[in-house]
């Protein structure tokens, strides 16, 4: 018997993909070598959506080092390219990006794309395992996940929260199978954090005494990869990127499964992003097409920092 209903099922659509003459052609990058044996060379590998004032979406291209920018009729700008792995990407109330980059740590960038730099890359005094993603409390606190190569049976992932001033950074948690995309909840109290290689999301409180935090099973799904990215809507559900599952779906605050969204491209969905003039669009990157697609849903996703 089943828990719960059978959700509503719809399909996204496609809004836009990345033009042929962006696709990378030049050498394999080291993040392309080290891909699993006989896997297809990659021309891109999406990852990290987020909308700007101006209605722009930004995203990430991680083995080639590249920074898009999407304008809403489509149209892509390659912003930047710097030696780095950028996936997580997020943009400051002032308008500054940062991004989660697995080789370098946080990195900060101006929004015309001139500067990448370094903004945190060394919590207290030890390097990072290797960024994934990352998330703005309502302080300015940037919450970041630190999988590094961590799975089922290392499961060593870090969640962190750095200081608003950068100047410091507290480690969360450190015993996670693979931390991907999170997300404060409707209250701002806890995380919800994608544990990929778990096929689960995990809750626990942002704030308060270390020694008390207590570490919850929120949702566990089955079948592909696992949570990749999140996004919250303004009623508190969880919008979840089931990775390799071709699958966006919408959990209620108990967890109660409302809406499947099913990839009209490839499976590799990856992360997710509320946009569109009323913020009811949920835009869906899929890594294997170069596609970004969108689904129209029933409540408008929760403002970003960026937006606040």
């Amino acid at each position: 018997m089943s828990l719960y209903a059978e959700p509503r099922e719809i399909t996204a659509e496609l809004f836009t993909a990345l033009p042929q003459e962006l696709h990378w052609r030049g050498p394999p990058s080291v993040w392309s070598r080290n891909r699993p044996p006989g896997a297809a060379p990659v021309h891109s590998f999406l990852e990290g959506p987020s909308f700007d004032r101006d209605g722009h979406l930004w995203c990430t291209d991680i083995p080639h080092g590249r920074i898009f920018r999407i304008d809403p009729a489509g149209r892509w700008t390659l912003v930047a390219q710097y030696a780095g792995e950028p996936n997580g990407l997020k943009i400051h109330r002032d308008g500054r990006i940062f991004l989660a980059d697995r080789e370098n740590g946080v990195m900060v960038m101006d929004p015309a794309g001139k500067e990448v730099r370094p903004y945190f890359t060394r919590p207290n005094a030890e390097r990072f395992r290797g960024p994934n993603d990352l998330f703005f409390g309502p302080d300015g606190a940037l919450y970041l996940t630190d999988p590094g190569r961590s799975h089922l049976g290392d499961a060593t992932g870090r969640v962190y929260r750095i200081a608003p001033d950068g100047g410091s950074a507290e480690r969360l948690i450190d015993n996670a199978p693979t931390p991907n995309g999170l997300v404060l909840d409707h209250d701002g109290r806890d995380l919800l954090v994608g544990i990929t290689r778990g096929n689960a999301v995990w809750r626990f409180a942002a704030g308060g005494d270390p020694a008390a935090r207590q570490i919850g099973l929120y949702l566990q799904l089955s079948g592909g990869l696992g949570p990749d990215g999140l996004a919250l809507d303004e009623a508190g559900n969880l919008a979840v990127a089931h990775a390799r599952g071709g699958t966006v779906w919408l959990f209620s605050p108990d967890g109660e499964p409302l809406l499947r969204i099913r990839s009209c491209t490839g499976r590799s969905v990856t992360n997710i992003a509320y946009g569109g003039p009323d913020g009811r669009d949920l835009f869906i990157l899929e890594a294997s097409t170069g596609s970004v697609m969108r689904a129209r849903m029933p409540v408008p996703g929760r403002a970003m920092f960026s937006h606040a």
